[in-house]
């Protein structure tokens, strides 16, 4: 399964993967998706958000157990970052079938759409519409850097975008959703292949607008700018040095810029803002300061600067009982937090999630350097078919 699945998407330039939602490699990865239900005999079904589901057992059963991850990615990112949930869930259960485990309760793997929010910004689309955290309103007035809206998208790669919406009632048949990911960052030791996530940081994603002036680059005193540019540089500085003190985090990664001439003092500057912290008034303090030195530097290169929260996702702390289970079922796994964002956070409000975690001994991920060992890899197929057994076979 993962050597069908590595070519798709990959670029040969940088040798990350470029699966954006509803573009051609998303639909190879959801072919494949399909494909591996159908070769197991489970019941495939497309949902009302793009999501993809495989059910062994009554799709409208009660207390199903559910688990997956995505398959698409940041842009250049690795292989590991979501498809290792995915193809570690079917070979899980491919292992329960050779202990020939006997199921109580249905079981389904799921790949959710737009989960890295790569093209359209906002990160988790799918379980955000499923769980009502993101409205269809707010979903239709989504567009990528090309200006394609998200509805038309999803309408050109054959999903029907009226559709999209809350679905309490599927998930209110889910008893518990386990999703396996790759560790980011590095904190499971050497001899640890797979711990167990007791909560996520909350985090967001804000835009920074810097306005100023267009001008000559080669004609313009320097008293005489008011160049954007120089504001966002001097965020981006502070956000770090502010983050640093705060013990959270703050990036900008993703930056646009108007003329985007050589020669031309830029007009705007947008740059967003991706920042996390270990608890809420810490991330709310934070981003307040990085906005009013923004402001303030602003105001000294004649540059008005606008703040626009665009996506947040509050603390979530995992199904205390749920959590305590599979530490249990896996004899005392290491149990710890991550900063990042997962379906699982999303679904966390609705459902018991829970969250098991495969040693990155490199620590690096939404890279092309992204990797995990195999012989990890394998011991989170084992883990997590336990976990599955424990829950889907009592």
């Amino acid at each position: 399964m993962w050597a069908e699945l590595l070519p798709v998407g990959r670029s040969a330039a940088s040798g990350g993967y470029r699966r954006h939602a509803w573009n051609t490699a998303d639909a190879e990865c959801r072919a494949w998706f399909e494909q591996q239900a159908r070769a197991r005999g489970l019941h495939y079904e497309l949902d009302r958000n793009g999501n993809q589901w495989a059910w062994l057992g009554d799709p409208q059963g009660e207390g199903a157990i559910v688990t997956g991850s995505h398959l698409d990615s940041v842009p250049d990112g690795g292989a590991f970052d979501g498809p290792l949930g995915v193809v570690s869930s079917f070979a899980a259960l491919d292992r329960l079938r050779e202990r020939e485990a006997r199921f109580t309760k249905p079981l389904a793997i799921v790949n959710f759409g737009d989960e890295e929010g790569a093209r359209f910004g906002v990160a988790c689309v799918g379980s955000r519409l499923a769980a009502g955290v993101l409205t269809p309103e707010q979903a239709f007035e989504l567009r990528d850097a090309d200006g394609v809206r998200l509805p038309d998208a999803m309408e050109r790669a054959g999903q029907d975008p009226t559709a999209i919406g809350a679905d309490p009632a599927r998930l209110g048949r889910i008893g518990a959703f386990v999703e396996l990911h790759v560790e980011q960052g590095r904190y499971l030791a050497e001899d640890q292949s797979v711990g167990v996530a007791s909560a996520i940081w909350p985090h967001g994603r804000w835009r920074f607008d810097f306005h100023g002036e267009a001008n000559h680059a080669g004609t313009t005193r320097l008293d005489d700018r008011h160049d954007p540019m120089l504001t966002y540089a001097n965020t981006v500085l502070s956000a770090r040095k502010k983050a640093r003190l705060a013990g959270a985090l703050a990036t900008f990664g993703k930056i646009s810029v108007e003329p985007n001439g050589t020669n031309a003092i830029a007009s705007l500057v947008r740059g967003w803002l991706d920042s996390r912290a270990a608890d809420e008034a810490t991330l709310t303090e934070l981003v307040e300061q990085i906005h009013q030195a923004a402001a303030e530097r602003g105001e000294r290169d004649g540059v008005k600067v606008e703040l626009v929260r665009e996506s947040y996702t509050p603390v979530v702390e995992f199904d205390g009982p749920l959590r305590d289970r599979l530490a249990r079922t896996l004899h005392g796994a290491p149990v710890l937090p991550t900063g990042a964002g997962h379906d699982a956070g999303i679904l966390a409000s609705a459902v018991p999630t829970a969250m098991l975690f495969v040693r990155n001994p490199s620590g690096v991920s939404h890279s092309p350097a992204e990797h995990a060992e195999l012989a990890d890899c394998l011991a989170g197929v084992s883990a997590l078919a336990d976990v599955l057994e424990d829950l889907a076979c009592q």
